[in-house]
């Protein structure tokens, strides 16, 4: 700031059309989700919604046979599946603190009416010229008028600590993020200060979009729902296959052993052809879903998807009365009714109906949302204790599938808090230890007096730095060694300073030394600048010439410069006291060089091992900061991530990044490892790409500038100390700021994963077992030999069990050694597939072959003791696979870990013990009497060799 200027600022009236023409300074808080509305989105799930027309089918059953046990088991299971997703999502959120209510009544110092006055920060408007003084906030963007010794911290929206800001072209940073002449609201001032016309305001500033950018609908499906969407798919092709099949061949039975005449086979034709155009929104979508599982997609037509129920109903109707119409010539008159089929043949059509529309319900596994959500739920609250606070329940399963981590710098790969590297004071010996000689004074006393940073000792043990972040870490390192600066600085005696400016790029100050008994000028700032004024150097073994030792400083600069870190140079000179030269004068009069310092934002200890585990895991960590291409580059070098082979092709600028088309830009990003200089849009445009690549997205951050990026990504990880807007953003927070915990999240999501397969390996071998038995008992004219009752102990009572065992298992830290899967990989494995109907149809024939080795009576009637053998013993089948299924895909015995699964053994022990308590006081209800001991331990020991045949089949894999 050359030339003082004066500004009058608005006139009142001014402010008033400056309002109407561009808002005030306020930024639209984002629309809750009201209560009823994520009540409701819980049933978008795949299987759920399925499960809706599951039960609206059995329902219909259950009106004709008037027993609606079934039906209301299938509700049931629908909202406790939904109501509990609901609860923990909800129970989550109240341990967010949301501090994004930005305290808009903070007084702000303007120029108006000619005066200079404060107004609240919401009044400011564009056109203010608005006062900005050392720790105050930026209210709106504005450029800047007057720069003095300004510096800004921009971590919030660019992740870097400290940026020069100047209004001289000549000092623009032409690398910088924004404009050197410009500042953000939201930054704050570390040092200087300055004056700025406000140029944006409320949701036009940086701050305001990236906001709203952070609250924009995500319509991104999560991988877990898009595999379980392709499960839905396909029970719902099985079950509706199934359903036709047998139908079709219960019809033609039933035409073979009772003929009926053409015309009334026509007219019951005509019947069936207007109920299946009528049903058209049902079986279409499932034709088509058939076309999307064989891998040939096509969209279903937009007469079905967009034409209501109503209208299908009207064309089966029309269709109907066509066909009756076509009819008629032929002497089929459909008004007559010995044109139309018996009252007996209708009630066996409708019965074999109802068949179909049981073997659609039964290949429904109810007990899924259920095993899904607790399995998300059990792992919500036990992430907790490994620092991931979940959020949304489907993130704890999504981690698991990440492909890709793009996490910034600031505060999660590095510590946050610049701290002294190195330093490399000449006239110290080589361990740099402090003492209480001349040149020891001479360093201590001037990092404590020449500077304005200050520290916070109000936590002993995690002391805060106050200021300028470099000088800071100045004092940090006395602190280090021992040393109060507080004390060093009081007793000195200042007589003048000059405080630093990106123009001088130096800051020096004159004082009354105590340690030393002279007049002496203490010198601080960029290396070149201060060697530049330095004749001498003050050495171990004396004064030296500056120009001896000029090759290897400059050497040892450069090395520094290459591994990012800041760096500074120290010098001074004792002054007579007689001399009556200005401080300008004083430095340019020949100093003294102590040496150099080199500061760094080191990274935290616990990434480099965090980002291996990752790499190794099969994902990638790709960086986005703010910073120089120099600094990001060198921190991806020492977390391990920048290979020697690496090149340009790997790192890009955001301005550089912005300027590449589309179709450019995602072959780019395959192969970027980092990204610098990146502005908020960048980072989020980076993680859209990778999407439409098909990666499965996490990112992390802790500023403002990466909320839009963690909306956005398929899991956003936001730090337990950023600020409020990134975690209102993320789905995860990471209460211990540290990248390890992401490593830990990968686990617990890819566990999850495979505890949820389990599950569907045991829940879908008992769905097999039930449809081949139903399907084979209608062909054969055989009732199921289970009860609507038993069924649903089978069904959901004992899955849900099932779902909390197996969703309780610890997680497998070998999960880690795999590969990410696939986003378009099929939930059931080949692997799945086999077990699922090796170890059904077994069960089958097992059973099957039981049911004609029963005795009967004369009417063929089976025993109700036998009938509860073979339910204990169906039941007890299951059981018994339910200790496979914790096995599976493990490659260990099922015993191995059992005494540490307290939560396994504890529902296994419930399943066994309410199945003893259903057969020995069912009655009536679930059709069984009391069993003997002695039975009861034949059918335990006899079905235990489903575990044994397991056992031995694993052992065998092992060698």
């Amino acid at each position: 700031m050359e030339q003082k200027k004066h500004y009058s600022g608005l006139t009142d009236a001014q402010v008033l059309k400056s309002q109407e023409e561009y808002g005030s300074n306020l930024l639209t808080p984002p629309v809750k989700t009201p209560l009823w509305k994520l009540f409701i989105e819980k049933f978008a799930d795949p299987i759920v919604r399925i499960l809706l027309i599951a039960a609206l089918l059995s329902l219909g059953i259950s009106f004709i046979h008037n027993e609606y046990a079934e039906t209301i088991g299938i509700f049931c299971a629908i909202f406790l599946a939904t109501g509990v997703s609901f609860w923990f999502e909800m129970d989550a959120n109240k341990k967010f603190d949301i501090l994004n209510q930005v305290n808009d009544d903070i007084m702000i110092k303007v120029y108006r009416n000619g005066n200079i006055t404060e107004v609240p920060r919401k009044d400011i408007v564009v056109g203010d010229i608005v006062l900005l003084e050392t720790g105050e906030e930026v209210p709106a963007d504005g450029e800047l008028l007057e720069a003095l010794s300004l510096q800004i911290d921009e971590s919030c929206l660019t992740g870097e600590l400290m940026i020069d800001k100047t209004t001289n072209p000549d000092d623009f940073d032409k690398d910088a993020t924004y404009p050197s002449n410009w500042v953000m609201r939201g930054t704050k001032v570390l040092d200087g200060h300055g004056i700025m016309e406000v140029k944006q305001v409320g949701d036009q500033t940086q701050y305001g979009q990236v906001a709203q950018k952070s609250t924009e609908i995500n319509e991104e499906e999560t991988p877990l729902n898009v595999q379980l969407n392709g499960l839905a798919q396909f029970i719902g092709v099985i079950g509706f296959a199934l359903a036709i099949l047998t139908f079709s061949a219960l019809f033609i039975k039933d035409l073979i052993q009772n003929p009926i005449s053409l015309g009334q086979l026509g007219l019951l034709g005509a019947a069936i052809l207007g109920l299946i155009i009528a049903l058209s929104k049902v079986w279409i979508p499932i034709l088509y879903d058939a076309f999307d599982l064989a891998g040939k997609k096509k969209s279903i037509p937009a007469s079905v998807s967009k034409k209501g129920w109503f209208t299908w109903f009207i064309y089966g109707m029309i269709v109907f009365i066509v066909c009756c119409a076509i009819g008629y010539p032929f002497g089929v008159n459909a008004l007559q009714t010995d044109a139309w089929i018996s009252i007996e043949t209708a009630n066996r059509v409708l019965q074999y109906f109802m068949i179909a529309v049981t073997l659609i319900v039964v290949a429904v596994p109810e007990g899924l949302p259920m095993s899904v959500t607790l399995s998300l739920a059990l792992s919500m609250r036990r992430m907790l204790q490994t620092n991931n606070l979940v959020r949304k329940m489907h993130a704890c399963e999504t981690m698991g599938a990440t492909t890709v981590i793009c996490t910034d710098k600031t505060g999660t790969l590095t510590q946050n808090q610049m701290q002294v590297h190195q330093t490399n004071f000449y006239g110290l010996t080589a361990s740099q230890s402090l003492d209480d000689s001349e040149e020891s004074n001479l360093i201590k006393e001037g990092i404590a007096v020449n500077s304005t940073a200050f520290l916070d000792y109000t936590d002993p043990q995690k002391v805060k730095s106050l200021g300028n972040p470099t000088e800071a870490a100045l004092l940090l390192w006395l602190h280090k060694n021992n040393i109060e600066y507080t004390l060093l600085r009081e007793n000195a005696s200042v007589i003048e300073q000059l405080t630093f400016t990106t123009e001088r790029k130096y800051m020096a100050t004159l004082v009354h030394s105590p340690l030393l008994k002279e007049k002496i000028l203490y010198v601080k700032g960029a290396p070149e600048i201060v060697l530049s004024k330095c004749r001498e150097i003050k050495t171990f073994e004396g004064y030296q010439p500056i120009n001896e030792y000029r090759k290897q400083i400059e050497k040892q600069l450069l090395d520094y410069q290459n591994q990012a870190m800041r760096t500074l140079g120290f010098a001074y000179k004792i002054i007579e006291d007689t001399s009556n030269a200005s401080i300008q004068e004083l430095v340019e009069s020949g100093l003294t060089f102590l040496g150099i310092v080199a500061i760094s934002d080191p990274v935290r200890t616990d990434v480099p091992d965090a980002v291996a585990e990752c790499l190794n895991a099969g994902i990638d960590v790709k960086i986005v900061t703010g910073d120089t291409p120099g600094t990001a580059k060198e921190i991806a070098r020492q977390i391990g991530t920048w290979k020697p082979e690496d090149n340009e092709e790997n790192i890009i600028t955001g301005i550089d990044f912005e300027a590449l088309p589309d179709d450019v830009a995602f072959e780019r990003v395959k192969k970027l490892k980092v990204m610098c200089r990146a502005r908020p849009t960048d980072k989020q445009r980076l993680v859209q790409l990778l999407q439409q690549g098909g990666a499965i997205v996490a990112v992390t951050g802790d500023g403002t500038n990466d909320a839009p990026a963690l909306n956005h990504a398929h899991v956003g990880l936001s730090m337990g100390s950023g600020t409020s807007v990134a975690k209102e953003a993320s789905d995860i927070t990471l209460l211990d700021d540290s990248f390890k915990s992401i490593a830990t999240a990968v686990m617990w999501g890819r566990s999850l994963y495979q505890n949820i397969q389990r599950f569907l390996l045991f829940q879908l071998t008992i769905n097999v077992v039930a449809l081949i038995i139903v399907f084979l008992g209608s062909l054969l004219g055989h009732e199921l030999p289970l009860t609507v009752t038993q069924m649903l102990w089978v069904n959901l009572i004992m899955d849900t069990f099932a779902a909390g065992a197996l969703a309780s298992l610890p997680p497998n830290k070998d999960v880690m050694k795999d590969k990410p899967r696939r986003n378009n990989d099929f939930i059931i494995t080949r692997a799945m597939r086999s077990n699922i109907l090796f170890v059904g149809i077994s069960f089958v024939i097992l059973l099957l072959g039981l049911l004609f080795i029963f005795p009967t009576d004369v009417n063929g009637n089976i025993s109700r003791y036998d009938l509860s053998c073979f339910f204990t013993i169906f039941v007890m089948l299951q059981f018994w696979n339910l200790f496979n299924a914790k096995a599976f895909a493990t490659g260990k015995s099922a015993f191995n870990g059992l005494t540490h699964d307290g939560g396994f053994l504890s529902v296994a022990l419930i399943i066994l013990i309410g199945q003893i308590l259903i057969v020995s006081f069912g009655g009536d209800v679930f059709r069984t009497e009391p069993i003997s001991l002695k039975d009861w331990g034949i059918i335990i020991g006899g079905t235990s060799i489903v575990l044994w045949i397991g056992e031995i089949i694993r052992l065998i894999k092992r060698k």
